[in-house]
């Protein structure tokens, strides 16, 4: 795999030993065709890569999900523009993921992926989708998985700074009911953690505050682009 390749797909997932030759083979497979098609995507329509990964996202193998999920992500940052095109069905894939029944690792590349598409369409026209995210997110906030409770933290701080006007009163009773779990991950065993619930908090304030309706952030403050870079802001678990 050259340099590019790399930078595309990233580092792929160690693969046990035990795991069959074939399966290793058909994981290798996938993610060489997905390669092959974002560095030759003026040839070949992009959709096809769409197609692939829908298909992947539904399969009963949790890896291939998986895989399916982390190339969503891998699409959003080497084609944002692509991103937009394709809006509603990405995020579905996504939400169907964060639902996912039996992978822990489907819901964190799913949660991990929902950011930076978050961040590329600023949070615009998300429609229903927002409420399936905010409910699932705030259900993983206190998950034993010390990565994947980081993660919903980030992504439900980025929800806070987009819920503008339309979600304003739903996102105000999410944020009351979790009131008690952002009070407790202040002081979370992982420090990366404590620190995510921090930014999160405070993002998360203005809907702890009673306020007069025209005292209320406006739609324009929640989108501000600082507070959107610091809650994406990768940082090392």
């Amino acid at each position: 795999m050259d340099q590019t390749e790399r930078r595309i797909l990233g580092q792929p997932l160690p693969v046990p030993t035990a795991q069959p030759k074939k399966r290793r083979t058909s994981m290798m497979s996938f993610f060489s065709k997905v390669s092959w098609t974002l560095r030759f995507q003026k040839q070949e329509s992009l959709k096809n890569v769409f197609s692939i990964l829908a298909e992947r996202a539904q399969d009963p193998n949790a890896k291939k999900r998986h895989m399916a999920m982390r190339g969503l992500g891998t699409m959003a940052c080497e084609t944002p523009d692509k991103v937009r095109k394709y809006k509603k069905i990405i995020l579905d894939l996504l939400v169907h993921g964060l639902y996912d029944p039996v992978s822990a690792e489907v819901i964190l590349e799913s949660v991990k992926t929902l950011t930076i598409i978050l961040g590329k369409i600023q949070g615009k026209s998300l429609g229903s989708f927002f409420v399936d995210i905010t409910l699932q997110t705030r259900t993983l906030l206190d998950d034993e998985n010390d990565n994947l409770r980081y993660s919903a933290f980030i992504l439900f701080g980025q929800l806070a700074a987009f819920a503008g006007r339309k979600w304003k009163t739903f996102f105000t009773s999410q944020v009351k009911q979790t009131q008690d779990s952002l009070l407790i991950h202040l002081q979370d065993r992982n420090p990366q953690v404590a620190k995510a619930c921090k930014t999160t908090f405070r993002a998360c304030s203005p809907y702890l505050k009673e306020r007069k309706e025209n005292s209320f952030q406006t739609e324009e403050d929640q989108r501000n682009p600082k507070l959107c870079r610091q809650l994406v802001k990768p940082a090392a678990m």
